[in-house]
């Protein structure tokens, strides 16, 4: 018989599952405009790739440090006002990029904008850990890791069409892009204040009934001999494996977001606006493959992450192993390809970086393990920028190196889940 109580807590949790879901798709919402006009902006301009690389690589490197930076602020402000604040500069700051066409100035607002977007993913992460259980927390980390999977998508196609509109002038739509997302950004923070909350008891009702919300006696043990954040050996080491599988999966979905619609107009001489819609391939696969992977890990692996995870990888290693050798045949190659690189990525990505961050960290230290877990990964997200756009200009365009560069990271990444299931195995130490 259901009590008050738990109507009550169910219909919280649904507006907190609801209002996080939105918030970081408002986040890509103000993250997208750079990547959907860079083919627009270096026409306009006559910037290289490499400069635009620059130029977005200086957003990534911001939003990498911002991540350890996060994981502090969200301890002292708690992940509502982290989000809020950060969410709300985002906002303003993409305001500002859609009336600037400087170097300088546009690098000074990327590193602005990546140290707010940095707020969004471990603060709406810590935000989950404090409402789901543990053995719940792969189908409904599943499900709500799909926001920025469905982020980048309606992202995509906003910039898309604003892109395709005609009569606004020459220079009007890839303004308009920066505008549009800030717009859209907007009430989506707007939402999220009036529907989050961080945990059960900031409403009056009791908290969840996890057996890891409370830290072990062997992470009770390292806290007390001064261990940071009282997070056990063996969770540390968990978390070390999860951030290095992150960098390089990292690299891979940052160099599709980044680079794809620029290579479908560069190389496959689409339009701006056919480029963007052909690139959300990528997006648009990724949702059935982050349900997929969730269910399986509950399902079959009984909340284990690291096995299902490694079968995805090595799915994906396969995938780009053909982009190598086929991807560079024609656009409707490329886009299959893309749209199977997507499916096999988010769900490991998604699902070590969600439920398992909170699995390694628990509700007490969920944020922190998402934050450095993020940081590491946006690390590798720096790194593709500047090595894929110099890579691009120094081949003159050509693509097969770049592919190879995709596929090194998707073995490098394989072998740091292979890692996790070794443990797991070994020892019930891994996730």
């Amino acid at each position: 018989m259901v009590t008050p109580t738990d109507a009550v807590h169910r219909s919280w949790r649904a507006k907190v599952f609801a209002s996080t879901w939105l918030s970081y798709i408002g986040f890509y919402f103000c993250r997208k405009p750079f990547s959907a006009a860079k083919g627009a902006i270096g026409l306009e301009s006559g910037w290289s790739a490499t400069t635009l690389g620059n130029i977005w690589g200086a957003y990534l490197m911001a939003y990498a440090i911002g991540q350890f930076v996060a994981a502090g602020m969200s301890t002292r402000l708690g992940p509502r006002k982290n989000v809020l604040l950060g969410m709300a500069l985002s906002i303003a700051v993409t305001i500002a990029l859609g009336v600037t066409l400087s170097v300088p100035v546009m690098m000074g607002l990327v590193v602005v904008n990546g140290l707010a977007q940095a707020t969004g993913w471990s603060g709406n992460v810590g935000t989950m850990a404090g409402w789901f259980h543990k053995h719940e927390r792969g189908r409904v980390m599943g499900a709500w890791s799909n926001c920025f999977t469905v982020g980048a998508l309606t992202s995509g196609w906003v910039m898309a069409w604003v892109l395709g509109m005609r009569g606004a002038g020459e220079r009007a739509p890839w303004r308009l892009c920066f505008f549009v997302g800030a717009g859209v950004g907007s009430l989506l923070w707007a939402q999220f204040y009036f529907l989050q909350r961080d945990k059960p008891e900031d409403v009056g009702l009791p908290p969840i009934d996890d057996p890891v919300a409370e830290p072990s006696k062997e992470a009770q043990a390292a806290s007390s001999s001064g261990s940071f954040i009282g997070l056990s050996r063996g969770a540390w080491t968990n978390l070390l494996l999860v951030a290095g599988f992150y960098f390089f999966a990292k690299f891979i979905r940052y160099g599709m977001w980044s680079w794809a619609a620029y290579f479908l107009q560069q190389n496959y001489g689409l339009t701006g606006a056919r480029a963007n819609v052909y690139a959300t391939a990528f997006d648009v696969m990724g949702i059935p493959g982050v349900f997929v992977t969730g269910w399986i890990s509950d399902r079959f692996f009984k909340s284990r992450r690291s096995g299902v995870a490694l079968l995805m990888m090595l799915a994906m290693t396969a995938t780009t192993a053909l982009l190598v050798a086929f991807g560079s045949a024609n656009v409707t190659v490329f886009a299959v390809l893309l749209g199977l690189v997507g499916f096999t990525l988010y769900g490991p990505d998604a699902l070590l970086t969600g439920a398992g961050a909170i699995d390694i960290g628990s509700r007490r230290s969920a944020t922190f393990a998402a934050a450095t877990i993020s940081g590491f990964g946006s690390l590798g997200a720096v790194v593709q920028e500047l090595v894929i756009a110099r890579t691009y200009d120094a081949q003159h365009g050509a693509l097969g190196l770049v592919f190879v560069l995709l596929f090194g990271s998707a073995a490098l990444a394989s072998v740091f889940c292979g890692a996790l299931l070794w443990r797991d195995r070994r020892g019930g130490r891994g996730i």
